[in-house]
């Protein structure tokens, strides 16, 4: 009873530890990150720039309780599911029994819900709160159970979404296990990045930020509406998608005419699924093995992203239209300062030379999300092979992900 009665009293101290904004903060060297229980969600991570700035690099807003009252919904921060990315037509079959899920991607007139399914459908995990059920100075930890039928998924499935920061590191482990029947689990982190801290002065677009992504020759074609194909395409040396050759920047194939419609019809930029592309056995945590790494020049700031997933997706933020509040910690003459000290946002200085040089909203172009997962809609496609890793059901090992976020100043 004792034992028990630490337990619950442990539990209570973690969901009371949020602050004044309903975040839950968490720390490790040199590094500082908040997270919600709306979708066990990201809403700030904070490392010094270059010049010992602290800034704070992950879109979201400044309370926790904008997210579930947000129309626009863009996934911000979450852990999409049960299955992240699209799902074609909405269906899939497992064991001879076909599955029809809700649709919430490409409405048209005939299928006004539209005509697949984003990120686990209308009220997929991100959509949802998470239970806190552990919390600490250096890691947070949030559960979500399932039910079954929910969305149209078969089976109950209990997922634990286990964050922890390090040594200049933000690290996560997603653990997912289906109860009753066999179901699709695929996860991810929708967190949205901008490493200047969205205050550059000089431009307020990711397409400064270089990418390399070395083990990723190849990528999943998809249609204008990117639902994969089934093909799998080359990324051709010194093509639009090839950034596995060397390190290149988000806008250095832009006046490439190829970058149109790269990521769907009529659209300009990136909102592909890479392929990782690892002989084995390999160990994904060993020092430069990252599947992708980030940087900008401006910030001085650099993000490598291991992980023991086989697909990786990157998305340009095609979609932001300068309608996304920036965060107090943000923007040109801002910085994360008095978050990290728990004070009010500082006044804006009107005298300053950069006041009004940009909006204090996120642009087109303004962030990128970066997604450590699985092929997407692999379970339409069993000629890939993936369906171990895509399908569990009771008798199965679980559903895991592991990706470690580290980052290094210079």
């Amino acid at each position: 009873m004792r034992l028990a009665a630490a337990i619950l009293a442990v539990l209570r101290s973690a969901r009371a530890a949020a602050d004044q904004n309903g975040k839950y903060w968490i720390y490790g060297e040199g590094i500082a990150a908040a997270f919600i229980p709306y979708g066990a969600s990201i809403s700030d991570l904070i490392v010094n720039d270059k010049y010992g700035i602290p800034r704070d690099i992950i879109m979201g807003f400044d309370n926790a309780t904008y997210y579930s009252v947000d129309p626009v919904h863009p996934h911000l921060g979450g852990v999409p599911g049960r299955y992240a990315n699209r799902i074609k037509n909405s269906t899939f079959t497992i064991d001879g029994d076909t599955y029809r899920v809700s649709a919430n991607d490409n409405p048209t007139a005939d299928h006004p819900s539209g005509l697949n399914t984003l990120h686990g459908g209308k009220d997929g995990w991100d959509w949802r709160d998470f239970d806190v059920v552990a919390h600490n100075n250096h890691s947070i930890t949030f559960s979500i159970v399932d039910p079954d039928g929910k969305e149209g998924f078969p089976g109950e499935v209990i997922s634990y979404i286990t964050y922890t920061m390090g040594n200049m590191t933000w690290d996560a482990k997603m653990v997912a296990i289906a109860t009753t029947k066999k179901t699709p689990i695929m996860l991810t982190s929708h967190a949205y990045w901008n490493l200047d801290g969205f205050s550059n002065n000089e431009t307020n677009l990711v397409l400064n930020h270089s990418l390399h992504m070395p083990y990723s020759g190849q990528r999943v074609a998809v249609d204008n509406i990117l639902i994969p194909t089934g093909k799998i395409a080359p990324n051709v040396k010194g093509s639009v998608n090839d950034f596995w050759s060397r390190p290149k920047q988000i806008g250095a194939s832009f006046n490439n005419s190829k970058i149109h419609g790269n990521c769907g019809y009529n659209c300009t930029g990136y909102d592909n699924c890479w392929l990782v592309n690892r002989n084995s056995p390999y160990n994904w945590r060993a020092d430069g093995a990252y599947v992708a790494s980030v940087s900008s020049a401006w910030s001085g700031i650099r993000l490598d992203i291991y992980s023991d997933q086989a697909a990786f997706q990157m998305y340009s933020c095609n979609f932001q239209n300068g309608s996304f509040p920036l965060k107090t910690s943000q923007g040109v003459g801002r910085d994360a300062s008095h978050v990290l000290a728990g004070e009010a946002a500082p006044a804006d200085d009107e005298d300053s030379s950069y006041a009004g040089r940009f909006p204090r909203t996120v642009p087109k172009y303004g962030c990128l999300v970066l997604e450590v997962q699985d092929w997407i809609d692999g379970i339409n496609h069993p000629e890939w092979g993936r369906m171990e890793k895509q399908v569990f059901g009771p008798g199965s090992d679980p559903y895991v992900l592991q990706v470690s976020h580290r980052f290094t100043v210079g």
